[in-house]
């Protein structure tokens, strides 16, 4: 089923997250360059950001945080949580208007539950599911895997041809917890989504 992203810019409205589209994720790291400045911002691990060098863009301008750049882990960890600004990505969205996130360690699905001022989930097309249902099965049989792949891991999901959820006991193992944000949090003022018309990370 082809995005619907009208649709699916209505339904996070409606839900209270503030939606900002775009064609390309040029424009968008743009925008958040022109956005965001002399603050602190913390990072979530996430293919489509690096792919649009957020990390290097906005380092120019603010003081940012994340594990996949420079330094020991935990500290960067921690600083991400206690920054001002929160951006990730989704392993989907769906078109009902929730937002899906899996991850394995934690740090990337708190912060986008609590502790910011702000937080924006930078998201291309690719990530658009029809419905709930159908976003979290993107999560744990497509985003996951991929995932679980690039990092080397030896998860069943990983190995296998054609790539899929195993719901394994691997050590390995990067899908330990399931979020889905059904509203803007009460206590994050600004919840952003910036979603973009071109496919983006997995």
């Amino acid at each position: 089923m082809a995005a619907d992203i009208s649709v699916t810019v209505e339904n996070l409205k409606r839900r209270g997250f503030t939606v900002h589209t775009f064609q390309t994720g040029s424009e968008a790291a743009d925008w958040l360059c022109t956005e965001l400045h002399g603050t602190t911002i913390g990072f979530g691990g996430s293919v489509t950001i690096e792919q649009l060098g957020l990390y290097d863009k906005l380092s120019a301008d603010n003081e940012v945080a994340w594990h996949w750049f420079g330094g020991d882990r935990k500290s960067a960890e921690s600083a991400a949580a206690h920054a001002k600004v929160y951006i990730l990505s989704a392993n989907a969205i769906a078109q009902s208007g929730e937002i899906v996130n899996i991850d394995g360690n934690g740090n990337r699905v708190a912060a986008a539950f609590y502790g910011h001022e702000r937080v924006i989930f930078v998201v291309g097309v690719n990530k658009i599911a029809g419905d709930l249902s159908a976003a979290i099965d993107r999560a744990r049989n497509i985003a996951s895997p991929l995932n679980a792949r690039r990092l080397g891991k030896k998860t069943p999901c990983a190995l296998s041809e054609p790539m899929m959820c195993h719901d394994c006991s691997s050590p390995d193992r990067i899908c330990r917890g399931l979020s889905v944000l059904m509203e803007r949090m009460s206590s994050i003022p600004c919840m952003e989504v910036l979603l973009i018309n071109e496919p983006l990370g997995y």
